[in-house]
C-alpha cells in the first residue's frame, strides 16, 4: 500500500516535470499538431510512457511490487506501440502500418490459455479497435487524459478485485502519470498527447481489461468492455457515421468528434471535457459493478443505449467546416489536425 502511494506520487510529479521539459524540444524540432489554429507540441504522451515504464520497472527490479505473470510482457508491448506512435508523430505513417503494428503487439499479449483461440482473436480485435478509438479522443484539450485517468482507475479496481496486485499498481501509476500530464494539457493546452501517448493509453487499458476478464464468459466480458470503453467507442461510431453519410474520406481529420459537437451546442472547451469525463465515470462505474458482481450484465445495456442515443442526437448537430484546408504536414514534421 505504501509503495503504491509513493509510486503514484512519484509518477505524477515526474510526468508533470518531464512533460514541461519535452515541450521545448518538440517546438524546436517541429513535432507539433495544430489545435484550434495554434501549434501544439505533442511529446507530452512520451512523458507519460517514460514515467509509467520507469516507475513500474523500478518496482519489478527491486521486487517491491512485482508486475506478475504476463503484465511485464503487456507493458513491453504497450511501450512498443508507443514507439510506433512516436514515429507517426515525427514522420508520416500510413494508417495500415499503425493498425498492423498494434495488432502484432496485441497478438503477443493475449493470454490464449485462458481465453482460448477464438476468444483470443476477439480480444486482439478489441485491443486494436480500442487503441485506435482512443487515439481519436485526442481531438480536444484534456479529453484523452481525463477519460484515460477515469478508465485506468476502473480497470485498476477490476484488477484489484481479481487480486492482480501488479497490474493494479501499474494502472495506478499510469493514472498518476496521466494526471501529471493533464497539468499541462488542460485547455488551453501547452503540450499534447500525440499518437505516442494516445496509442499507449488505449493499448494499455484495453489489454488490462482483457487480462482481468480472461477466463470469464464472453457475454459478461463484453458487457464490462462496453462500459469501460463507452466514450471512445461512441466517438469512433459518431465519426464513422458522419463521414460515411457525407461520403468523406474516413481518415481525413475534421472537426466532427464528440467535443466538437458539444461545442456546437454552446459548451465551452472545458465544459465539454468535464461532461464527457462525467459520462466516462458513470459508464466505468457500471463496468466495475458488473465485473465485481454487484449488478448484472444487463446494466451494460443502459450504457450502450445511452451512448447510442447520444451519437444519434449529436449526428444532428451541424459540423463547422475547418477554417483552413486540412493538411497532413507543413514545414518539416509539423502535423496539422483540426482540434
Amino acid at each position: 500500500m505504501l509503495y503504491g502511494i509513493a509510486a503514484a506520487t512519484a509518477a505524477l510529479l515526474l510526468a508533470a516535470v518531464l512533460a514541461a521539459l519535452l515541450r521545448a524540444p518538440a517546438l524546436r524540432l517541429g513535432v507539433l499538431d495544430r489545435r484550434r489554429q495554434r501549434p501544439l507540441p505533442v511529446l507530452g504522451g512520451l512523458a507519460v510512457v517514460i514515467v509509467t515504464c520507469l516507475v513500474a520497472w523500478t518496482g519489478e527490479w527491486t521486487r517491491v511490487a512485482p508486475l506478475g505473470d504476463g503484465v511485464g510482457r503487456l507493458l513491453f508491448a504497450a511501450a512498443g506501440v508507443a514507439v510506433l506512435g512516436l514515429v507517426a508523430d515525427v514522420w508520416r505513417l500510413r494508417a495500415r502500418v499503425l493498425v498492423a503494428g498494434t495488432a502484432v503487439a496485441a497478438v503477443c499479449v493475449v493470454p490464449y490459455d485462458e481465453t482460448g483461440v477464438p476468444g483470443g482473436m476477439l480480444a486482439v480485435v478489441w485491443i486494436v479497435v480500442a487503441s485506435l478509438a482512443f487515439r481519436g479522443l485526442d481531438h480536444a484539450d484534456g479529453l484523452a487524459g481525463t477519460v484515460g485517468v477515469v478508465t485506468a482507475f476502473g480497470a485498476g479496481a477490476c484488477a484489484a478485485a481479481e487480486v492482480m496486485d501488479g497490474l493494479a499498481v501499474l494502472l495506478s501509476v499510469f493514472a498518476a502519470a496521466l494526471t501529471g500530464f493533464l497539468m499541462h494539457n488542460w485547455h488551453p493546452a501547452r503540450v499534447g498527447m500525440g499518437a505516442c501517448g494516445s496509442l499507449f493509453t488505449g493499448f494499455l487499458l484495453s489489454s488490462s481489461v482483457v487480462f482481468t476478464r480472461a477466463g470469464y464468459a464472453i457475454g459478461p466480458s463484453a458487457a464490462v468492455v462496453c462500459c469501460l470503453g463507452a466514450v471512445a467507442a461512441a466517438d469512433a461510431v459518431l465519426v464513422v457515421l458522419t463521414r460515411a453519410v457525407a461520403r468523406r474520406p474516413l481518415l481525413r481529420q475534421r472537426p466532427d468528434h464528440l467535443a466538437h459537437r458539444l461545442r456546437g451546442l454552446g459548451l465551452t472547451p472545458q465544459g465539454s471535457v468535464v461532461l464527457l469525463g462525467a459520462c466516462s465515470f458513470s459508464a466505468v462505474l457500471v463496468g466495475v459493478l458488473v465485473h465485481t458482481g454487484w449488478t448484472g450484465e444487463g446494466a451494460a445495456l443502459w450504457v450502450a443505449g445511452g451512448a447510442l442515443l447520444a451519437v444519434l442526437v449529436l449526428l444532428r448537430i451541424p459540423v463547422r467546416p475547418p477554417r483552413r484546408a486540412p493538411s497532413t504536414q507543413v514545414t518539416g514534421p509539423l502535423r496539422v489536425r483540426n482540434g
